[in-house]
């Protein structure tokens, strides 16, 4: 079961399971230049989170990428970006009023970067705004595409599942400040994360325990990732809990924060 803020009425609003378990996402990047940016990447990233969250649980989910005022240039360049950040493509794309046609019948939940349409039926999700704090340093022609787009300075365009944490670090109805500090400590994080799941890797497995998965699960049933990111913080250095336990409740998360931490499993340390 999944609870979601409503933009419409302020409060959280439990989402079941939809007729025949098929559950229709809308994802709309704000309007303008704004959408084509860091800004509309967040909105993505909402609903992909969304949409790993509810296949997990069983449903199936179909995603249509609705742009409203963005060129099909920056349409393109946004969906790179995208996929640098490990979201998945959406099953359609659509102009703001094809949305629904596009997925076969009505949208149980809009993902909105912007104002609240009061005639779209649905739940609806607001993301907050992006802050993105650089010194000033912006990518060089030749960098990658997705580091253009997402506005993000050069040195930042190594991992781009690095940025994906660092939103992932805010919740993601309220803004999200990306500062050069932000940005750095979820690089190290994810660094450290993968060293690590490679060691435990190399443990028995162990089930989760109880409390962990509980956190777990009560964490992404209110697409909680800030809550989700300080249990995993909190389990690394918890000398309780056994590795091969670890392995198993990091490698579950990470199929909803999609981080890539089992990458490398099986690689000489570096």
């Amino acid at each position: 079961m999944l609870r979601l803020l409503d933009a419409r009425t302020g409060s959280y609003a439990e989402l079941g399971a939809p007729p025949g378990g098929l559950l229709r996402l809308c994802a709309h990047p704000p309007d303008g230049p704004a959408g084509a940016g860091i800004a509309g990447l967040r909105v993505l990233l909402v609903a992909d989170l969304l949409a790993r969250t509810a296949e997990l649980g069983g449903l199936q989910v179909l995603t249509v990428l609705a742009f409203s005022s963005q060129s099909s240039s920056q349409r393109e360049a946004v969906e790179r970006a995208a996929d640098a950040l490990g979201i998945h493509p959406p099953a359609a794309r659509a102009d703001f009023c094809d949305a629904q046609a596009s997925l076969g019948g009505p949208v149980d939940v809009h993902v909105i970067g912007g104002g609240v349409d009061e005639a779209q039926i649905g739940l609806v999700v607001r993301v907050g705004a992006v802050h993105l704090a650089q010194a000033g340093d912006q990518a060089q022609a030749g960098d990658q595409a997705q580091a253009v787009v997402a506005g993000l300075p050069a040195g930042h365009v190594g991992d781009m599942l690095a940025v994906r944490l660092a939103l992932m670090s805010f919740p993601y109805h309220r803004p999200a400040d990306l500062t050069e500090g932000v940005l750095a400590r979820a690089g190290e994080a994810l660094v450290h994360w993968r060293q690590r799941v490679a060691e435990w890797a190399e443990s028995p497995s162990r089930p989760i325990p109880a409390r962990i998965a509980e956190t777990v699960e009560a964490a992404f049933g209110n697409l909680d990732t800030v809550s989700a990111l300080s249990m995993l913080r909190g389990l690394a250095p918890d000398a309780s809990v056994p590795a091969g336990a670890k392995f198993e409740a990091f490698v579950y998360a990470d199929r909803i924060l999609g981080l890539d931490l089992a990458r490398d499993i099986g690689r000489p340390a570096g």
